[in-house]
């Protein structure tokens, strides 16, 4: 893969892994830097020997925010010029399954980088917020859509209002993690489940993936009719055939994501 300042990214076992690398400032987010993650994780989704993507941070924080020295001189026709959230939108567009580890805090675009993810798994003491609100702004990627379609009006407009953090036990009650663990394991146990899912065959997890997405923002109706033609496009791949030949004949399936 290509080289990177700003990140750290390597590949094994079906896992491509891409670690936030400024640990000297808490992981804050800056323009390259989201270039970097953004081109990382395209690269990974074109990339054959890849089946899940892990996303991380370096150091003692996930990520802790934008890089504000970076906008603090900014004017509004200057980033509507620049138009910077455009890059990510094309986080959605990535077909696998992206699973994040949060340790100490994800703030500010660091939360909305992780809410990104399909999947978040956090270390029992790590902490979110979205903090724009106490510096006269607030979020611009994503961060009031995502959260809101996630956890609800009313505790969504608690968290942005307040500026307040909260653990990760309180994320977890509202369904914005999937799960908390010790932190000494955090990054063990995340690569175990990892390694579960690149085992499935890699048809059926990017579909999945697309109709649950589409779940979101579709009414019933329309995730229904999606959800179908999915389901009857993954008749014909080698992979629904074999599934079910070794289902049949009781032996293990080997899938080739074909």
């Amino acid at each position: 893969m290509s080289k990177h300042e700003y990140i750290a990214v390597s590949e094994r076992d079906g896992l491509g892994f891409i670690e936030l690398n400024r640990p000297k400032v808490l992981n804050a987010i800056n323009r390259p830097m989201v270039s970097e993650i953004v081109a990382a994780f395209e690269e990974f989704d074109r990339n054959e020997n890849v089946n899940v993507i892990i996303l991380s941070g370096k150091g003692r924080a996930f990520a802790a925010g934008a890089d504000i020295d970076e906008m603090s001189a900014d004017g509004a026709i200057d980033l509507e010029l620049l138009n910077q959230f455009t890059e990510w939108d094309r986080l959605a567009w990535i077909k696998k399954p992206i699973i994040g580890a949060v340790q100490g805090f994800a703030l500010g675009g660091g939360f909305e980088l992780a809410l990104c993810c399909d999947l978040l798994f956090a270390a029992e003491d790590a902490s979110f917020g979205f903090p724009e609100v106490n510096l006269g702004v607030m979020p611009g990627a994503g961060g009031t859509q995502r959260l809101t379609k996630l956890i609800g009006k009313s505790r969504a407009m608690e968290w942005l209002l307040s500026g307040d953090r909260f653990t990760a036990q309180q994320a977890l009650e509202w369904g914005v993690i999937n799960r908390t663990i010790a932190p000494e394991l955090l990054m063990e146990e995340t690569e175990k489940f990892a390694k579960k899912l690149a085992s499935k065959p890699p048809l059926s997890i990017r579909l999945i993936k697309e109709s649950v997405h589409k779940a979101v923002d579709y009414s019933l109706y329309e995730g229904m009719q999606y959800e179908r033609k999915n389901f009857y496009l993954l008749f014909a791949s080698e992979d629904q055939k074999e599934g079910m030949k070794a289902f049949i004949e009781k032996r293990r399936p080997h899938f080739k994501g074909k």
